[in-house]
């Protein structure tokens, strides 16, 4: 990481890098606001317990960085931005630090628009929104979409299916192994979507409760979280945390095809590459 913040900022033209606190319901948060040429900012609200103040800076100017590159290529008129609380979701979450944070986003009155992530969750955006408009993604009663997850997964199954046409020329899933890595909110949905298409599916998750519940009421294989990505399969779909291409798991993938949700796949830019040398087609996650 660059020395000091300004660095960082100046060598990926960030716009914004605020930092938010509420000591008396332990909050810690970081709101970052890569680029608002084509509108204003619009990502994710992530919580994740980080190791370190570093790590969760480093997350979070990736992942608005990302989200610029996303918006623009899907034409849409708003720029990239993200935010990250430092804390266990399932441990630290509370209805006080979630309304703190909906006040934090008010403050920036529509210069980022944001919506559930990883960690977070429609309910947690229920709260938010009693705090401010500027959280979207929401029931159907409040203005809102309702569960994004359900257009996300069928977005990842369409790449998915387009990278089937090109590299066997059919883009039918149907008889297709695939490895999904993460069974949250978009890995569950598209799961769904492979096997009602007849794709066999492997899953793997850290939580162990999920994995239980989806392989009770599906035809799924599973294993360990840590060999998913070496699995010989035709599709291998990351929909967990980013960073899971590198250049310590390049060598170990045994598929034809990357195509995920997760932000931020390639650990660093030379992962591309190393995809490529080894004739992997990635779909990347923008």
């Amino acid at each position: 990481m660059e020395n000091t913040i300004f660095d960082l900022m100046e060598t990926h033209d960030y716009e914004n890098i605020l930092f938010c606190q509420e000591k008396t319901l332990g909050l810690k948060a970081i709101i970052v606001i890569h680029d608002t040429t084509l509108g204003p900012a619009a990502g994710g609200i992530r919580m994740w317990p980080y190791q370190n103040e570093q790590d969760a800076i480093q997350d979070a100017v990736r992942l608005a960085r990302g989200m610029t590159y996303k918006n623009a290529a899907a034409g849409l008129p708003f720029g990239g931005g993200k935010c990250v609380i430092i804390g266990d979701p399932k441990k630290d979450k509370t209805e006080g630090l979630l309304r703190a944070m909906g006040r934090f986003i008010h403050r920036l009155n529509g210069l980022f628009l944001t919506g559930i992530d990883v960690g977070t969750t429609i309910q947690d955006m229920v709260l938010m929104r009693m705090e401010t408009p500027y959280v979207v993604t929401v029931p159907e009663s409040l203005g809102g979409p309702g569960n994004s997850a359900v257009a996300t997964s069928f977005g990842i199954f369409q790449g998915i299916r387009a990278c089937l046409k090109e590299v066997f020329g059919n883009p039918l899933p149907q008889g297709r192994t695939v490895a999904v890595q993460g069974i949250g909110a978009v890995g569950d949905e598209l799961v769904k979507y492979l096997l009602n298409a007849g794709a066999a599916v492997t899953i793997a998750d850290i939580d162990q409760q999920k994995v239980d519940t989806l392989a009770s009421e599906y035809k799924v294989n599973v294993v360990p979280p840590e060999k998913i990505h070496t699995l010989d399969v035709d599709v291998y779909s990351p929909c967990a945390m980013g960073a899971v291409l590198n250049e310590h798991t390049i060598p170990e993938l045994g598929c034809k095809i990357v195509c995920g949700s997760a932000n931020n796949q390639l650990a660093t830019e030379q992962d591309g590459d190393r995809l490529a040398q080894r004739g992997i087609l990635y779909a990347p996650d923008y």
